[in-house]
């Protein structure tokens, strides 16, 4: 079963499946060229014509890969649309330049003369022009099946998006305005009032932001990194008002960037959610919580890790309510390629490190008016 496996993923991979794609393709290609299949068939079972079946079939896959995973990619994704075009056509020059001596190959491993062997109209133009023509055919056909396939992919990845934004509004309307999470605050800002006036009031004050953040500020795509990292920072003032002292928090945040970097709303506040949610509760050991952050370039590095209880660590799969995989899901619909997440859990610590690629924020429209 493995063995299976295994093979399955290595022709996958070195697109070995391709193979007899382009095989079949010249032969229907020959077939059609002959209008006969039966003189198709005998032909290509004819040694010196076997030969120049096989360097055709070599030499257009080459032009057709080098084209959809060098040309593309590097010019014709990059928009530089007339060096693409010339590009394509130089290469199927150099696959017909490669294919034309074959003729010669052919009629002299038959003991013959080109007209003999392939018509009283044979010359090096004929075979160069037929083998450029079939060329340009095999490279426009590899090339549509390419965007043919690439366009379903995206349409098929933004209607995901469009599903996956409609269920996380809903868990992030259930989960963000957690009535046992409100009620909490709200008590404990209560009971600040008489004991210490200036914290209530800026508890208050960051209770307010929380809410102003969901109700306006998160409802695009992207929004500024400092946004978000303001977010957390007022989450994680409110839940040290619930904790009690024996909580070690640890805040290091790297804030260079913050305003020109844009992240998806709610992207790291799951896993900030579930380090207080899951933060062990010891009475006569050390409970902690360490969250970090770095940006290199347009790289996000975040990390963050709590102390756990061991009867409690099978439970820190569930990413508050919102679970492991869905997590990771989003990630892959809104960063494909573009994150890497680890998450270790040793029954006694339980820590997240997220790489993130980001894109640069827009720029408001008051400033490019200003510029």
């Amino acid at each position: 079963m493995t063995q299976g496996h295994d093979s399955r993923n290595w022709l996958i991979r070195y697109k070995l499946y391709h193979i007899p794609f382009w095989f079949a393709y010249n032969y229907l290609l020959w077939i059609v060229t002959l209008g006969n299949p039966v003189q198709a068939t005998h032909d290509l079972l004819y040694f010196p014509f076997t030969v120049k079946y096989l360097v055709y079939v070599l030499a257009q896959a080459l032009a057709v890969y080098f084209n959809l995973y060098f040309l593309i990619p590097r010019y014709l994704e990059k928009s530089r649309f007339f060096l693409y075009i010339f590009l394509v056509v130089l290469t199927c020059v150099g696959a017909a330049v490669l294919i034309t001596p074959v003729y010669y190959l052919a009629a002299w491993l038959a003991h013959s003369s080109i007209t003999a062997l392939f018509g009283e109209k044979s010359c090096i133009f004929l075979f160069f022009s037929t083998a450029l023509l079939t060329t340009l055919a095999s490279t426009t056909l590899g090339m549509s099946i390419k965007l043919t396939k690439n366009w379903m992919q995206t349409r098929r990845r933004q209607q995901l998006l469009e599903t996956e934004k409609l269920e996380s509004e809903l868990n992030f309307l259930r989960y963000q305005f957690n009535p046992h999470f409100l009620f909490n605050t709200i008590n404990s800002i209560f009971f600040l009032i008489h004991k210490n006036p200036d914290m209530a009031s800026a508890s208050l004050a960051k209770f307010s932001e929380l809410l102003r953040y969901q109700l306006y500020e998160c409802n695009d795509q992207r929004i500024p990194l400092s946004n978000e990292i303001t977010y957390l920072e007022n989450f994680i003032g409110l839940e040290k008002l619930r904790q009690n002292n024996s909580l070690e928090l640890t805040l290091d945040i790297d804030r260079q960037d913050l305003d020109r970097l844009a992240i998806a709303p709610f992207m790291l506040m799951t896993f900030v959610e579930n380090a207080f949610k899951h933060v062990s509760r010891h009475p006569d050991q050390p409970n902690w919580i360490r969250i970090s952050s770095a940006i290199t370039g347009q790289r996000l590095d975040f990390s963050i890790a709590n102390s756990v209880s061991p009867y409690a660590s099978g439970d820190l799969i569930h990413y508050g309510g919102i679970g492991l995989k869905n997590v990771q899901r989003r990630l892959d619909l809104l960063y494909p390629k573009e994150y890497h997440l680890d998450i270790n859990n040793d029954g006694n610590s339980f820590e997240v490190r997220l790489q993130l690629q980001l894109a640069a924020a827009a720029i408001p429209r008051r400033m490019q008016q200003t510029a």
